[in-house]
Formats: C-alpha cells, sequence, structure tokens
C-alpha cells in the first residue's frame, strides 16, 4: 500500500531510510543532501515531489541543478530519478540527454520558472511500490557510479580549478589549463583530462584566447594577488584612459614617451589605447601564462614586452623569467633603462598593481601568509624598508608605487596613474606628490566580492603638502554603463585612536588573576594564544577594541568586552571617564551601517580632531552627546559584554547594559541624565518590551545582567528547518522586537551619532 504524505521532507526521510541501507550502508541522508538537492547518491540525482503534476517542470528543476553542478566543478550525475511519493512512482531520465540545457547558465532559484520546458519521455517509469521488479530496477539505478561529461568553458573553468586545486594542493595553474603553444609545451588536465577524465570532455581550444578575462581569476584567492594584478573591468580601464592622455598631455613638445606597465596581466588597461599610444606602451606580467595571452593579443601592437620573445628558459616554475618588477634585474633591464636614462623621453606609469596585505585577516584565514608573501624578500621591498617604517611595506601595491617614484619617474613632466585603495597617500603617507586628477571605482568588479572604493589617481613627479584631494566615482550599472556618483572628497589622516584616545593608565587597585575573552564577549578558549595579561580591578568597566584606521574585517577590529581581548589591540575602560571613550567604539560601527562602496576604504577612523575634542570634553560641551553614544553603546548588538562567572571565580556583570533586574548598572544609571527626544524614547521603550519578553523564555537566569547581545544569542533560540532551510524561532514576537530594534538603532545612529563623529574627525 503507498503511504499517503502531507510533507515532502517526510516522504524523502522515508525513502532513504527504506533505500540508502540496501545502497550503501556507508552514507547517511546528511552526507548525500548537498546543494540544495533532495540528494545525490553515487551517479544519481534525486528529486522529490509529493505528487508529480508537471514531469516536465521537474525534470527542468533538476537539469538547473545540474547546470549548477558544472559551474561549480561538481560531477554530473548520469541519472536524474524524480520521485512521485504518493503515486510510488520513480521516472529515471539520463543527464547526458539534456546536454545542452545542463551547459547553459541560470539565474534565480531552481525551483522556479520551470512551467514551458519541454523534455522527452522517461527511460522509464517505475512502480517501486506495487512492484518488486521495478523497485529492484530502481535499487540498480541507484548503484550506479557513472557521470556525464560536460565541456569546460568560460563558465565553469573557475569551478574546476578550484575542485582541481583542493584535491591537488601542490599542482600549479599549468597543471591545470597546460596547452602546447609557444616554446615550453605542458598538457594540462583540461585539455588530456587524467583526475577529471570520467567527468568532462578534454578542451580543444586553440589559443588562451578565450581565457583572457581568466588569467587572474585562476590563480588561488591570495596567490592571485601575490602574482597579478587584479582583472581591470573594461569600462573603468577605458575611463582611466582620460588620465593617461592627461599625462599624455604634459609630455614637452619635442620629447618621445613611454607608457610603463609593470604588472599588466593579460593587457585589459592598455586595450582601449589608440594604436599610437599602443606603440609606446612596455609592458610586462610576471605569470607565465598571462605572459602568453600579453604576447598573443598586444605583442604586435606594443613598443615591447618584457622580455619581448620566449625562449628555452622563459618558463620558471610556472612564471616569466626576468619579469619579476620587484627584481634588481628588472629595474636593470637595459630595454626600459634606456628611456629612464634618457632626458628627452618622458615617463608614464600606468598600473593596477597587485594587492595583497600579508597581516590582513584573508591571509589569516587561508593560513598562506608567510607561504604567499615570498615578495617580501625581493629587492625592492628590501631597499624599501630603508626608507619607509612600519607596517606600510606589508603591502605588496605599496612596493610597486614607492619603486614607482623611486626607480622610474625623474622629471617633474613624468607620470604615475596607478589603481589602488587611497590608504597609500590617506593614512600611509607613502607619497607627498601633486594629484592632478582622479577617479572612484567600486572594487567589487575587480574579481572581488566587496563593495569599496579603489582609486585610480595621476600623480606628477612633483613633491606637495595637499591634505585634500577630489575623485569623482564611477560604479556600473546592470546595463554595463558608468553611473556617476559626483565628486568623492578625501582628507589625510595624521593621528590615530590608540596614540591619542586609548586610556592608558594603571588602576590603583588591580590584579593580573583574572580572564580574558574572545570576539563573542565569552571567556577565551585555554588553547587560545594570549597576548596580554589577565588584568582584573573593581574599577574595570570593559575592554574597548578600536583598532586600525580602515574597516577591513569590522567585527574583527571592533570590541566591546567584559574583560581583556586574548590578543588585545585594545585598552581596559576606567568606570571615571569611560563615556569619553565609547565614540571610537560607535566610530567603529560605520562602515556597518554605511555599506555604499564609496565608503569603505575612503572614510576612515582618525584622532586628528583630539586638540577640540578633549578641549569639549573638558568643558562638558559633549555630556548629553556621550548619553547618546551610551544609548547606541547599550543597544548596539556589537556590545558583546555578558554576565557570567569566570574559570577565576569571579562573577562578571555586564555594566553596559539597561537590564536593572538586579539593581542599576553604571550605563542604566547614567542613561538617566539623558534629555530624550522621540526617538530615544522609542529606543528605550522598545528595550523594554524586549526585556519583559526575553524574561519569561526558558533560557533566562534572574542572576544575570542581560545585553541585548546576550539576549540574541541565548534567549532568542530555534531550530533549523532543513526543508526550507530557515531558522523557526521559539519565540517569534521576541525575535521580531529584535530585528526592528536593529533598523531603529542603525536610523538613530545615522542621524544621532555619525554627524559629531565627522565633526570632531573621529571619522573622516
Amino acid at each position: 500500500m503507498i503511504k499517503k504524505y502531507n510533507l515532502e521532507l517526510e516522504g524523502q526521510r522515508d525513502f532513504y531510510d527504506s533505500y540508502l541501507k540496501l545502497i550503501d550502508n556507508s552514507l547517511t541522508v546528511d552526507e548525500i543532501l548537498s546543494d540544495n538537492t533532495d540528494g545525490v547518491l553515487n551517479g544519481n540525482l534525486l528529486e522529490f515531489k509529493i505528487n508529480i503534476n508537471d514531469l516536465n517542470a521537474v525534470l527542468f528543476q533538476a537539469i538547473k541543478y545540474l547546470s549548477a553542478f558544472r559551474i561549480k566543478g561538481k560531477p554530473v550525475p548520469s541519472n536524474i530519478i524524480l520521485i512521485s511519493l504518493n503515486d510510488g512512482k520513480a521516472f529515471y531520465y539520463h543527464s547526458a540527454d539534456y546536454l545542452k540545457y545542463i551547459e547553459q547558465v541560470y539565474i534565480g532559484s531552481a525551483s522556479r520558472d520551470n512551467s514551458g520546458f519541454v523534455g522527452g519521455h522517461p527511460l522509464a517509469e517505475l512502480c517501486y511500490i506495487d512492484n518488486p521488479s521495478d523497485e529492484a530496477k530502481l535499487i540498480s539505478l541507484l548503484r550506479e557510479k557513472h557521470y556525464t561529461k560536460i565541456h569546460i568553458d568560460e563558465n565553469n573553468i573557475v569551478g574546476w580549478a578550484t575542485s582541481y586545486y583542493k584535491q591537488h594542493p601542490g599542482a600549479r595553474k599549468s597543471d591545470f589549463i597546460g596547452d602546447l603553444t609557444g616554446k615550453v609545451k605542458i598538457i594540462g588536465e583540461i585539455r588530456k583530462p587524467d583526475k577529471f577524465k570520467e567527468y568532462i570532455y578534454p578542451y580543444e581550444g586553440a589559443t588562451n584566447t578565450k581565457f583572457q578575462y581568466l588569467m587572474d581569476k585562476l590563480n588561488d584567492a591570495i596567490q592571485k594577488k601575490n602574482l597579478g594584478a587584479f582583472y581591470t573591468p573594461t569600462l573603468y580601464a577605458e575611463k582611466s584612459l582620460e588620465l593617461v592622455r592627461e599625462a599624455i598631455k604634459r609630455v614637452p613638445i619635442g620629447n618621445d614617451y613611454i607608457i610603463l606597465d609593470r604588472c599588466a596581466g593579460t593587457g585589459n588597461l592598455e586595450l582601449g589605447l589608440t594604436d599610437e599610444e599602443k606603440s609606446h606602451a612596455i609592458l610586462s606580467t610576471v605569470e607565465y601564462y598571462e605572459y602568453k595571452v600579453l604576447l598573443e593579443i598586444l605583442g604586435d601592437k606594443v613598443r615591447y614586452i618584457i622580455p619581448p620573445t620566449e625562449k628555452e628558459d622563459t618558463f620558471n616554475m610556472g612564471l616569466v623569467r626576468g619579469a619579476d618588477a620587484l627584481s634588481e634585474e628588472y629595474i636593470n633591464n637595459p630595454v626600459i633603462k634606456q628611456y629612464i636614462d634618457n632626458p628627452k623621453c618622458t615617463v608614464i606609469l600606468f598600473e593596477n598593481p597587485p594587492y595583497a596585505e600579508t597581516t590582513s585577516l584573508e591571509h589569516q584565514r587561508t593560513k598562506q601568509a608567510k607561504a604567499s608573501s615570498g615578495w617580501k624578500n625581493s629587492f625592492v621591498v628590501k631597499e624599501m624598508k630603508k626608507e619607509v617604517k612600519g607596517s606600510v611595506s606589508n603591502d605588496l601595491g605599496n612596493a610597486f608605487i614607492w619603486s614607482g617614484f623611486k626607480y622610474y619617474l625623474r622629471q617633474p613632466t613624468d607620470s604615475y596613474i596607478v589603481y589602488s585603495p587611497v590608504k597609500y597617500w590617506k593614512a600611509q603617507h607613502l607619497i607627498n606628490k601633486q594629484f592632478i586628477n582622479g577617479f572612484g571605482y567600486n572594487r567589487r568588479y575587480f574579481h572581488t566580492n566587496i563593495d569599496a572604493c579603489i582609486m585610480v589617481a595621476l600623480w606628477a613627479n612633483i613633491d606637495s603638502d595637499i591634505e585634500e584631494i577630489f575623485i569623482r566615482g564611477y560604479d556600473i550599472s546592470s546595463e554595463n554603463t558608468l553611473i556617476d556618483y559626483g565628486v568623492l572628497p578625501i582628507k589625510r589622516v595624521h593621528e590615530f585612536y590608540s596614540t591619542r584616545y586609548y586610556d592608558k593608565r594603571i588602576f590603583a587597585n588591580s590584579m593580573i588573576d583574572g580572564i580574558l575573552t574572545g570576539l563573542n564577549g565569552l571567556e577565551a578558549e585555554a588553547s587560545v594564544k594570549k597576548r596580554i595579561k589577565p588584568l582584573y580591578s573593581s574599577d574595570m568597566l570593559g575592554y574597548l577594541v578600536a583598532d586600525s584606521v580602515g574597516f577591513d574585517n569590522p567585527d574583527a577590529k571592533s570590541s566591546l568586552l567584559i574583560a581583556g581581548r586574548y590578543n588585545g589591540n585594545g585598552f581596559y575602560l576606567h568606570k571615571d571617564n569611560y563615556l569619553e571613550k565609547l565614540p571610537m567604539f560607535a566610530a567603529s560601527r560605520y562602515i556597518t551601517y554605511n555599506r555604499q562602496w564609496t565608503e569603505r576604504a575612503r572614510i576612515m577612523k582618525s584622532a586628528d580632531g583630539y586638540r577640540q575634542y578633549h578641549k569639549d570634553v573638558a568643558s562638558g560641551k559633549l555630556e548629553q552627546y556621550f548619553l547618546k553614544v551610551l544609548l547606541f553603546t547599550v543597544l548596539e548588538m556589537q556590545n558583546h559584554m555578558q554576565s557570567f562567572h569566570g574559570s577565576d571565580g569571579r562573577f562578571y556583570r555586564n555594566e553596559l547594559c539597561l537590564d536593572t533586574t538586579n539593581g542599576d548598572t553604571v550605563a542604566s544609571a547614567d542613561i538617566k541624565k539623558l534629555n530624550l527626544n522621540e526617538k530615544e524614547q522609542t529606543l528605550i521603550s522598545l528595550w523594554n518590551i524586549i526585556f519583559d519578553l526575553a524574561a519569561t523564555t526558558k533560557n533566562y537566569n534572574s542572576n544575570l545582567t542581560y545585553g541585548i547581545y546576550q539576549i540574541a544569542t541565548e534567549l532568542d533560540t530555534f531550530d533549523h528547518d532543513d526543508e526550507t532551510d530557515k531558522n523557526i524561532y521559539d519565540y517569534p514576537e521576541l525575535h521580531g522586537h529584535l530585528q526592528t530594534l536593529k533598523k531603529l538603532v542603525r536610523d538613530y545612529y545615522n542621524s544621532e551619532i555619525v554627524p559629531t563623529l565627522f565633526e570632531y574627525e573621529l571619522l573622516k
């Protein structure tokens, strides 16, 4: 008898409970559920419905899943099995019959907009409940481990490359995309599949041109930045040619000129130059396959490519011998040097340097900081360290910029057009040169997923102490046109929070037998490497971190905790002056509530207004403002102060919250002095509603003092629905009010907090 189901998930589970042990007893249901599908079992994609009323639509949904597999670099199962649960029927299709549809790209959810597709008849219709013979056939199909081969193209090469490198961490890019052109002949995986021979057809393209766009992107996340320039979007590259032509106008009459790009990648920056302009270009790239594309596309149009021709020893472990722009050999390259040494030749540098900051969280996450930082031992960086102090030399892009002015620009009419985040000029003061013109672009289109401002600036080789520059911002529309965002000001930063605002006083009564916390506000694990001493004092309110001038990884660089953070970079809050310190925490949240691409990497934290700030603190002028910041702080989710019993035997009470169940907190006592406006009354009323609801939850402990973060993490509990991939909250009213609070806090922050942060240049 066929069981009738009301829930697809229930039927799916029953099916697997019945058959999985007959197919492969070592597998679990969780192991076969992947990529939002109903299951991939051996060489089978399964799709369940309570009742299948439209076979074509369900088949098309399955095809979309297989299209996603192809793009992600995952094997495409040979069999498609559609299960109609309440009919007890399974419909069998062969995915190879639908390869032309699988090799298309689909946007949006696979379960939507599936009507109108016309598929073929199923190869078999199996009544697996009522017919033992059909059931045996279904079991036999589910045991098959066959896959449909797909073709490699520009839509899926990155996915398959990622899969290849995951399986073979020591492989180079040449092992995957090698070809038979040029002096060095390497047969890569895509041309003669070995590891993937069951999954892909050999790629038979005659040249590298088809993959021009992908040459940058195929380098792994860190290695890509370490070797080649970011791919430069065509619209942005073409717009920046306006700056090149401004630089050309500066060339003295009678002079020759060169356009030098030491990190040209596949030449996307130079493609839009006129033939005359290209004839002045000298290009190089250190990555071998980019070099081959560069030769192919621009070799007959530019003045030189370094090296001009490929020789037997050009290929050097995936790199181009003689093309490392950070080497002494490159600086002394006679092809380039003949122009550098010629006073009748004007030099124009035009570059999008690789960007890699070896101390960044991205490097730390991938555990490749040391492995991918070989450039730090280069000739240029060693020379740079003799003149530039601090962490400035940790940025690969800075090495290009510094060496550009150091070794190539000699005359006032020389120019540098360079793509880079503005930090090198704004905060690091790497150069002090005359700014002529520039544009701001959205970094999202440079092979990243980050909305941030990247500047392309035209600098003259003339010293200047200018404090503010103006660039025009441009985004890219869905119609692939430029969107003018108007003029974006950029002001220099000179002073830092850590030197002007961090409280470095020693507590009168303190001990070093306390605890340290992690970013989540709880006591740090014993195994974590600790950089500061576990200080404890009765006068200690908490620990504030407002690290870095920029907003990369804002949640890691900004913390408010009940005790010292295990890795430091902050300071202990004293109860006697904590209010004047909280604006640093508020400023550190700016990018969270202002995510426009024009803000990240352009707006930074600063202590440049410290003199006026300290003066107005002393006069009491900022008293009400500090209370506004306090209100924001106690309702801000990134305030991770929590109440708990520490391993040192002490009870740590959250004093920066409004829970007065166990008496006033420091914050609740001070907030009474705030002259409430309508927004603030609304916020406090909402807090009271949230707390009353929180106090009714199962996990509530009246002995603790709760802030918003602890309520959200410990009391706003939920279960995860695997079928819908959504959280089902135990207290929907509480959860709803917490979500409302987030929006109100954001609006309050931007209207009541941010303007004063800019006024005192805590944001700049």
